[in-house]
């Protein structure tokens, strides 16, 4: 295997990761459409369209993407209940999309068990904290890149 080889096989893993990434910030800006709509939230559109585009920031992405529906519940109903459930429907979209959606998108288009796209975040984020949970996903893409070239080659 040349330098070239080597080239073709990382960056292709790495596109297919960012392809899985893009994929999965359309199915979360989905999420927040419906569950937005469905708690009347003024601007649901817009806040999950933003929430899409943020998904992209690991860790901190999905996190300010909640800012923005929770200020706009707080201002327009004045309680502290539709707030609240904005809050919910965060927590319900941040399992789903770590346990269900990542996790399959990732093995369909980067080809990564779904055992390792859970697990592998969890344990780099233990040995090296923030970091590691931001670098195990294009890792793990690039390793199994290079594992189904080897078993494809021989």
């Amino acid at each position: 295997m040349d330098f070239g080889d080597h080239l073709r096989t990382t960056g292709g893993a790495l596109k297919n990761w960012i392809v899985a990434q893009f994929i999965d910030s359309v199915c979360v800006g989905a999420l927040w459409l419906i569950g937005l709509w469905i708690l009347h939230v003024p601007l649901a559109p817009m806040w999950a369209f933003i929430a899409a585009v943020l998904q992209i920031v690991p860790q901190f992405g999905a996190i300010l993407g909640l800012l923005g529906p929770v200020l706009t519940a707080t201002i327009k109903w004045m309680d502290w209940e539709h707030p609240l459930y904005v809050l919910g429907l965060y927590a319900v979209i941040a399992v789903v999309d770590g346990l269900l959606l990542q996790p399959y998108i990732m093995r369909r288009t980067a080809k990564v068990p779904l055992w390792a796209s859970v697990t592998v975040p969890i344990l780099f984020g233990i040995i090296w904290p923030f970091w590691g949970v931001l670098a195990a996903p294009p890792l793990l893409a690039v390793v199994y890149a290079y594992k189904a070239r080897r078993k494809s080659a021989g």
